[in-house]
Formats: C-alpha cells, sequence, structure tokens
C-alpha cells in the first residue's frame, strides 16, 4: 500500500480503523470557534494549492490544523509494505460547522526525517493490510508542529446518497469504480475525491495538483459493474 496518497486504497486502510456512523449524538463535542467552514467549500491559492477549511495545503502546519479544530490529534508513522514511511494525524469525533467527522492529514517530512522518527519509536503493530504502525515517541510528536500538510482525508460519519454529492459539491468531471465496488467522484479543479461505497460510507480526500494527478493514474480507468456486496468498513 502506498500511504503517500491514499485515494487508491482507502477501504483497505483507513476506512477500516475509522467509523462512519451519524451526523450527530445527542452530547456533541465542543464545535470549534469560527466562521462556518463546508468540505465544500473550496478554493486554490495564487500559486494553485487547494485551501480548504481555512487550511492551504502544503502550507498550512500541523500546529495550524491544531489550532482551528482545538484538538491535539494523535500523530503516527506508517510503514507501507514497500517500506515507504509516511508520518499522519489522526483526529477523532470532531464536529465543524454543525458536521461530525474524522480527520486524517499526511505530513510533509524530508526522508530523513522520517527515517530518524521510525529508529526512535516506542511501538510497532500491524494492520490488517500489512501496513505497520509506530508509535513516536513523545518528544518526536510535539516536534512535529511546524510540519506542514501534504494532504487532508476527512471521513464525515454521515453516510450521503449519490444526490447529496452532487447537491453540495456538483457534478464530477469523472467519475472510475474500483472492482471492489468503491466509486470515485473526481474534481481535478479542486483537488477533491470522493470515494463512496454502495452503501453511502463516504471518504473526502484533498489534494494538491501534483498529488491529485499521481493518485487518479492508479484508479482504474473505467468503471466496472459495480459488486453489491461491497462497503466501506464500520468500527
Amino acid at each position: 500500500m502506498d500511504r503517500r496518497i491514499i485515494l487508491t486504497t482507502l477501504a483497505a486502510a483507513i476506512l477500516g480503523i475509522v467509523g462512519l456512523w451519524l451526523l450527530l449524538s445527542l452530547n456533541p463535542p465542543a464545535t470549534p470557534e469560527g466562521p462556518p467552514q463546508h468540505p465544500w467549500d473550496i478554493a486554490r491559492s495564487p500559486q494553485g494549492q487547494v485551501q480548504v477549511f481555512g487550511l492551504t495545503l502544503g502550507q498550512s502546519r500541523l500546529a495550524d490544523l491544531r489550532t482551528r479544530l482545538n484538538a491535539p490529534g494523535k500523530v503516527s508513522l506508517f510503514v507501507a509494505p514497500d517500506g515507504h514511511l509516511s508520518v499522519e494525524a489522526f483526529f477523532d469525533d470532531i464536529v465543524l460547522s454543525h458536521i461530525r467527522a474524522d480527520w486524517v492529514v499526511t505530513l510533509e517530512l524530508p526522508a530523513a526525517e522520517r527515517d530518524a522518527l521510525y529508529q526512535r519509536g516506542l511501538r510497532i503493530s500491524t494492520l490488517g493490510d500489512g501496513t505497520r504502525k509506530v508509535t513516536l515517541a513523545p518528544a518526536d510528536a510535539a516536534a512535529l508542529d511546524n510540519a506542514p500538510i501534504r494532504s487532508l482525508t476527512y471521513l464525515p460519519w454521515k453516510r450521503l446518497a449519490a444526490r447529496d454529492i452532487a447537491g453540495n459539491f456538483g457534478e464530477p468531471a469523472e467519475r472510475r469504480r474500483e472492482a471492489h465496488g468503491i466509486e470515485h467522484w473526481l474534481y481535478p479543479e479542486r483537488g477533491l475525491d470522493i470515494a463512496r461505497d454502495p452503501d453511502g460510507a463516504v471518504v473526502i480526500q484533498y489534494l494538491n495538483p501534483a498529488d491529485f494527478r499521481a493518485a487518479r493514474t492508479r484508479l482504474p480507468a473505467s468503471a466496472p459493474a459495480s459488486d453489491p456486496k461491497a462497503h466501506i468498513q464500520l468500527r
């Protein structure tokens, strides 16, 4: 699995460990302050970087997101089966603009720094797809505040019908379906991929142009018949 770009492996990796349940509960956590920020409010910086939730991919730092969400998140290092290292921060159960979701951001770090984090890691566990998850030393996790955010994956708890996606995000430029039934709604101009299973569980990913183009090349070129049994796992 290539954790640098999550698009083509959402169901196998992240979706098995994070859930998609209800829009709101009876006692939601405190909502971060600030103007409304919805997942469909997407813009581009003058340099072409994706801007969403008050963040600019490739420019905003982990500290900016922690302040925005009023939560520290949990930072871990992952080792893909091919040996690639990536560092991600996971924010669980966040309510922003009255929408409850989990958030995962991939951080931009030099390879040498990722290697050093791995060497100082405290504990390693293996996930179902063969990826290894490394618990970072507390000092290392705290020192990542200034790491830029490379990509953002947004996991709403609410299931969405196709008409809900089209109504809020518009019709995609392209749709591609994986063999196991996950359909990708692709919006190249916004660096946006929405992966939806037949039951309506969705994962929304935001990528800057170069990463988006690279990720799209790994998706099927055509849309094969859907497998009605395919679904995104719930926790």
